[in-house]
């Protein structure tokens, strides 16, 4: 076999929201961290143990904008793409390296429903909570959105 193989495919949750940068030319490139996770039981002590790998999933253009539009953090996404790692120079103007997942293809594994659910959540733990009273009001079934406004 003479070629070579460049694939990776994770499925894990998004770290953060998806950050945008636009070019002049009209394209854009969004950034956002993806958290893998490997859980096993210790044999020695019998305690579960879970390690987390974070990468860094790089997607353009148009799939930029469809992952800033419909991904949140917290969401469960099956990402397909190629390694690449870039080099550069800090601040001190040493160089450095960053390994990335440029992002071929994606497919998003959480629901709507259970996207605004994680959208909520992460709003009520950002805020104070509010008084008995007003609790009660606000708790209730999930509200359901018909507006299906998916590209796909």
């Amino acid at each position: 076999m003479s070629g070579t193989l460049n694939k990776v495919m994770l499925i894990g949750h998004l770290g953060d929201e998806v950050k945008m940068h636009y070019f002049e030319g009209g394209g854009c490139v969004g950034r956002f961290p993806l958290a893998t996770n490997e859980t096993y039981t210790n044999k020695q002590t019998n305690e579960r143990v879970t390690n987390t790998e974070w990468h860094n999933i790089v997607v353009r253009n148009k799939g930029a904008e469809i992952c800033e539009k419909y991904l949140s953090k917290g969401d469960k996404v099956y990402i397909e793409g190629r390694l690449k790692t870039r080099k550069w120079q800090d601040d001190k103007g040493l160089e450095r390296y960053s390994t990335e997942i440029q992002c071929t293809d994606f497919t998003f594994l959480t629901t709507k429903q259970e996207s605004e659910n994680n959208a909520a959540n992460n709003a009520a733990q950002s805020q104070p909570k509010p008084s008995n009273q007003a609790q009660n009001t606000v708790s209730g079934a999930p509200v359901q959105n018909d507006d299906d406004d998916l590209p796909f």
